[in-house]
């Protein structure tokens, strides 16, 4: 992480703690980073990121440190330190360094500065024990894969060979993953732009580059040109999958799709490069909209945008059928928990069933709006097989004029070290989707 050099330690801690005791409260991240200071910003993503990565860590802690659970704040501000300070391989800070400037933190806050010194000695314990503290933690899933326990065993069950990979790629740093405009450069000569400018990248997928470092998106070359977008690998499939298989009418006819829950407009965007395409784009939150009408402003391309319930047809179709439907429903969001680490400590497993219903409505009342003989691309950014195996089948079983053209199924969260598991051979790292091709008969 860069620290911001003319601002103290604590002062990056004390937004941390505020912030994180926002999220056990149940805000998202999104939501409460753009109420910190913008000079703060930066520096108290890194740290409350990495704190909802270790929070299980950190919890475990507090058990063995405490008689019995601190209130809040001294919670969350513990739940800070302790997780920065159970970082042993490649540490941020000083032992000490870290230890005073939490304790400041409390010594400034009238709500904790009664706490202060206990605070203090909680902190100086776990420093001095720090090995058989962690030790004492590794038969605790929770603590050692930083998952709520519900979370753990529903993968355990579902992916008896895979949970552990899922998880430890739930809690690594994501890539910078960026999407090449093709409509209006090519791939080698974006990259090449790059790296004249001294900023390394690798290829993602067959259209998708990699930066390497860390770096604020307005200051990569292109970008605010319209020359690439932020899109992860698995992300960038959607309208490839889609596009692939609609590859000879657009030689032929214009194609009318519609992009049921449009937002943020990456896939949108992304369906608009192709020739011959036009795209209503619908979402429900007019903010929400606001975003794909920007992001279609800033890479070149033009859509139809409406703020409409994609399941409730009255309120804005015009029963003209579309030759395509791209549905990105919305899920618990259980596959990009490492872009969103938040989610694994807002989510409950009430959730999932909650979601699956309402992915099953939007995928009965879309289909709908298809022509005959149209396409309609199902898909979320879950691995939970309720929002994408269990709802097809449930689907297919209801509907007989619906079959399958392409399965995906369900894309695990991979990192790019394994490599290879998708387009053209080439290493990609990206998030845990489910992609079902759907036709109607």
């Amino acid at each position: 992480m860069t620290k911001t050099p003319q601002l103290a330690l604590w002062q990056q801690l004390k937004e941390t703690q505020t912030c994180l005791q926002q999220v056990l409260q149940g805000a998202s991240t999104s939501q409460i980073l753009l109420e910190v200071p913008i000079e703060l910003r930066a520096a108290t993503q890194a740290l409350l990121f990495m704190t909802l990565r270790r929070l299980g860590t950190a919890r475990g802690l507090i058990k063995l440190l405490a008689n019995k659970p601190p209130k809040e704040p001294a919670h969350s501000l513990l739940c800070v330190a302790l997780a920065v300070g159970s970082v042993v391989d490649e540490p941020m800070y000083s032992e000490f360094t870290l230890v005073s400037q939490a304790v400041e933190v409390a010594n400034r806050n009238p709500l904790l500065k009664a706490q202060a010194a206990f605070i203090n000695a909680c902190l100086r314990r776990f420093l001095r024990e720090r090995d058989s503290l962690l030790k004492a933690l590794e038969q605790d899933l929770e603590s050692k894969w930083n998952h709520p326990m519900w979370w753990i065993k529903l993968l355990k069950k579902q992916y008896p060979d895979k949970w552990e990979s899922i998880l430890q790629a739930n809690n690594e740093m994501p890539p910078l993953s960026l999407r090449v405009n093709l409509s209006r450069i090519t791939r080698d000569e974006l990259a090449l732009m790059w790296t004249e400018k001294g900023i390394a990248n690798q290829f993602c997928g067959s259209q998708g580059l990699i930066i390497n470092s860390p770096i604020g998106v307005h200051q990569i070359p292109g970008f605010a040109q319209g020359l690439c977008t932020v899109q992860d690998g698995g992300a960038q499939l959607a309208a490839q999958i889609l596009m692939d298989s609609l590859a000879t009418q657009t030689q032929s006819s214009r194609i009318k799709i519609l992009d049921a829950c449009a937002a943020p407009g990456g896939k949108t965007t992304h369906l608009l490069e192709y020739p011959n395409v036009e795209v209503t784009a619908l979402d429900v939150d007019p903010s929400r909209c606001r975003k794909v009408e920007e992001s279609c402003a800033r890479m070149g391309v033009k859509s139809q945008v409406i703020c409409a319930d994609a399941g409730d047809l009255g309120s804005w179709w015009d029963k003209e059928l579309f030759d395509a439907v791209l549905l990105d429903a919305p899920c618990t969001a259980s596959g990009i928990v490492r872009r969103h680490p938040d989610i694994r400590w807002l989510r409950r497993e009430v959730d999932i069933s909650s979601l699956a219903e309402i992915q099953a409505r939007l995928l009965r009342q879309t289909w709908h709006v298809l022509k005959k003989g149209g396409k309609l691309l199902f898909c979320t950014c879950s691995v939970f097989k309720q929002e994408g195996e269990a709802g097809i089948q449930s689907f297919l079983r209801s509907n007989t004029d619906a079959s399958i053209c392409t399965q995906l199924g369900h894309l695990l969260p991979t990192l790019g070290r394994n490599g290879g598991l998708l387009t053209d051979n080439e290493p990609i790292d990206h998030d845990g989707f489910f992609y079902t091709l759907l036709q109607k008969n």
